[in-house]
């Protein structure tokens, strides 16, 4: 696998995507094509392609035998070639294809994403495939680590090279270190506060019991 521009990316996903969405109008035509990967919505992030980027792309893309232009008509229709030239299965393109438009998804939310393109039976067996990508040598998609304030890690893939991540998502060690210092700290005051409540108490009861023997003398 050859690292893959924006917009190749782009396209692919998307040729995969109306593959199974559209399939009435697929192979697709360069206008619907540049419409759906210029779409606002489904698409992370959202981009304005033209027609002379796309044709570029598509020519490069054609010489790694990932799209192939449909002959035999007055417009020029392209298909993708994705399971057949990175000898991959139907449920690992389905992953990709919703990784590519949409950018870092959890693996539950890949699962529904992808459901027209590949029913999977759960999560655990979303998780399988990705896991199976991510071995693959080079790596073709990456686990990120959770970032606080989130339930689930999210995935992304690497066919553009390393992503730019926001720092959120890829929490330094340094602030894991951070929060958990900060965390033994206010734990330590809990415990030092409950402590001067006891010697408040006990002082309190001291004086009570020295006035009550002045009383009696």
């Amino acid at each position: 696998m050859r690292q893959l521009t924006a917009i190749e990316a782009r396209i692919l996903g998307v040729l995969v995507e109306k593959q199974a969405t559209v399939p009435d109008t697929y192979p697709l035509s360069l206008n619907a094509l540049v419409a759906g990967c210029n779409q606002k919505t489904a698409r992370d992030p959202v981009m304005g392609i033209g027609d002379a980027d796309a044709l570029q792309a598509l020519d490069a893309l054609r010489a790694s035998s990932l799209v192939v232009e449909s002959s035999g008509s007055r417009v020029a229709r392209y298909e993708h070639n994705l399971p057949r030239a990175w000898a991959l299965p139907g449920a690992a393109v389905a992953l990709l294809a919703g990784l590519m438009p949409r950018g870092p998804q959890t693996a539950a939310e890949l699962r529904a994403n992808c459901e027209r393109l590949h029913r999977f039976a759960d999560t655990s067996s979303v998780e399988g495939f990705l896991d199976e990508l991510q071995a693959k040598t080079p790596p073709v998609v990456r686990k990120l680590r959770r970032a606080a304030g989130e339930r689930e890690a999210r995935w992304v893939h690497l066919l553009c090279g390393e992503p730019a991540v926001a720092p959120a998502a890829l929490p330094d060690d340094s602030l894991v270190a951070a929060a958990a210092e900060l965390a033994a700290i206010r734990a330590q005051q809990a415990r030092l506060l409950a402590q001067v409540e006891e010697l408040r108490a006990a002082v309190a009861r001291l004086a009570e019991q020295g006035r009550h023997k002045g009383d009696a003398g």
